[in-house]
Parts: structure tokens; sequence; C-alpha cells
């Protein structure tokens, strides 16, 4: 009789404490792309961190890419420079899902791009985690040939890059607001995947200034293409920057840009 009596005599104060009580039902956002790796990849790259499809995380694609092995894509989150603690991108159906996680200094203009190697059509990927605690997720369809994972490297079979592996070629661009700076570097960029070839690629990159400190640093995975092609663009300085890089075998390479 007396808890007849509480729920009569105060259902607004039930009803307050129920709605005290946190959302945990709530279906989580759906997939723009419908991959059925999205959640599996979610659990990997963001955890269970709060994470939201955002249109502002902008990932460039070709419409069709007929050499899997040379995928050009551009990462684009200026819309959050400023507020970036990293970015990570992906391809979610590659049998080696992680392409890089880039973080990028208050200073650099937040887009990058380089070129993957694919092995099928496949969702693409860029999340960027702002310093609010928040994924923000942006992608794209890539439609591609497939093989590009686990064709052998054309550097296998040319003793040329063992005597010029990690050998530079840069240029700069003068931009409106921002210096373009884009390299290539001689690299086999081996995925392991390959029967009796290790995986052999460029594990580290740092743009560098004068002082040592690093205004762009990322961390690359073997489906970055053989010979990577990476470009970044810096907010205007009166400095000199220079290029750092580190592979999985110890290797390290500088040069002055």
């Amino acid at each position: 009789m007396k808890i007849k009596t509480i729920f009569t005599l105060c259902p607004s104060l039930i009803l307050s404490v129920l709605l005290s009580v946190p959302s945990y039902a709530s279906e989580p956002a759906e997939d723009p792309l419908s991959s059925v790796m999205w959640d599996y990849n979610r659990q990997i790259f963001l955890g269970d961190t709060p994470y939201v499809f955002d249109d502002r995380v902008r990932v460039g694609v070709p419409d069709f890419a007929e050499d899997p092995t040379q995928v050009p894509v551009d990462v684009d989150a200026s819309a959050f420079a400023g507020d970036i603690q990293r970015i990570v991108a992906w391809a979610d159906l590659n049998p080696i899902q992680h392409i890089f996680t880039y973080y990028p200094h208050p200073d650099v203009v937040p887009k990058v791009s380089l070129r993957i190697k694919v092995q099928q059509s496949t969702p693409v990927r860029a999340a960027v985690l702002t310093k609010d605690g928040v994924w923000h997720v942006g992608g794209n369809l890539l439609a591609a040939s497939g093989g590009g994972c686990t064709t052998p490297s054309v550097g296998n079979a040319d003793p040329y890059w063992e005597s010029h592996l990690g050998e530079t070629k840069s240029r700069v661009f003068q931009l409106a607001d921002a210096s373009r700076y884009k390299f290539r570097v001689i690299h086999p960029m081996d995925t392991g995947l390959v029967g009796s070839i290790p995986e052999f690629f460029i594990q580290q990159v740092e743009l560098r200034d004068t002082r040592g400190s690093a205004l762009v640093r990322m961390e690359l995975s073997p489906p970055v293409s053989e010979n990577p092609v990476i470009t970044f663009d810096v907010a205007k300085q009166d400095t000199k920057h220079h290029l750092w890089l580190r592979d999985n075998n110890g290797n390290e390479f500088e040069k002055a840009l």
C-alpha cells in the first residue's frame, strides 16, 4: 500500500527521475556509405569515442581507379583548422585498412594528398578528432579494379631502388594563403602480402621547421603506394622546412625543402 501511495501521489517526481537517467538505447547513426565493415572498423579506429558523420570532412577519390596500385586520395579537413587532435584515414575493404594517421600543427592547413593501393572497390574514409573529443567522419566510395595490395612492387624487379632508396624530390608552390609542399620519395612500400616479400614501408613522416619542431607528423601504413607522392599545405611563414622520414627497418632520410 505504501508503494502504491507513492506512485499515486508523486507521478511528477517519478517522471523527473526517469528523465534524469541517461539514455543508452539511442540508435547509432546510419553509415551513409552502407559498408558491411563500418562497425568493425569504427571499433578499431574510433573505439567508443562519440562520432558524427560530417560532410565538412572531404575525401576526394577518382570516379574509377584503373591502376589499383596508384590511387590518388585527397583529405581536406580545413573546416576544423586549429581544432584538430588527429586525423585517421582507412579503406574499409582493404586487407590492411589503415592508410595514415595525421597530426597537424595549428599552423598547418589540414589538407593532405597521397596515393594508395586498393584490393577492390571500397569506401575510403577520414575521421577528424576535434579537441572536444568527438570524431567527425567523412568518406567516399572508390570504384577500382582489384589486386593493388597483393601486386609486387616494381622496385623488387629493378635493382635501381637499392642504390636510390630514400632519394627525395620536392617542389614548393606558393598559394594565396599557404605554401604547398609536394614530395616524392623512392621506396618500394611492400605490404607483406606477396609471398617471400616482407613488409618494407615508410612508417613515419615529419615536416620540420628550422628549430626542429614538427609542423606535420604522419604515421603511414603499407597501403600507401610505392614511391609515395605526398602533398602538405602550410600557412605562409618566414622560415624554411625540411622533411624527415623513417621506414620500418629503421632507415632514416632527410631533405631540405
